[in-house]
């Protein structure tokens, strides 16, 4: 994961998947897990971030919920995670 500040009110996300992933099919059904465990978390990730996601090989055969933990793990070590957010969100789920 590549990160750079990018000064507006908002984050804007990438996807790069290597051909060495696999053919076209695969690839682009990776990008769409991606997308859609990135968009799940927006509200929790901080603005004014060029964020750009690089798969590696394995992913191929990574379910969704794989993509998933690595994409929170990867914001969360970057520090892209709004801490205020994840609280509230924590209290909600239990109680």
């Amino acid at each position: 994961m590549c990160v750079l500040h990018n000064e507006l009110p908002y984050s804007r996300f990438g996807f790069s998947i290597s051909s060495r992933i696999g053919g076209a099919v695969l690839r682009n059904q990776v990008k769409r897990r991606l997308r859609e465990a990135t968009r799940l978390r927006m509200p929790l990730i901080e603005p004014g971030w060029d964020i750009v996601f690089i798969a590696k090989y394995p992913i191929g055969r990574a379910s969704f919920q794989q993509m998933d933990t690595a994409c929170a793990r990867l914001l969360r070590r970057a520090h892209l995670l709004r801490e205020d957010l994840l609280r509230n969100e924590g209290v909600a789920s239990r109680g």
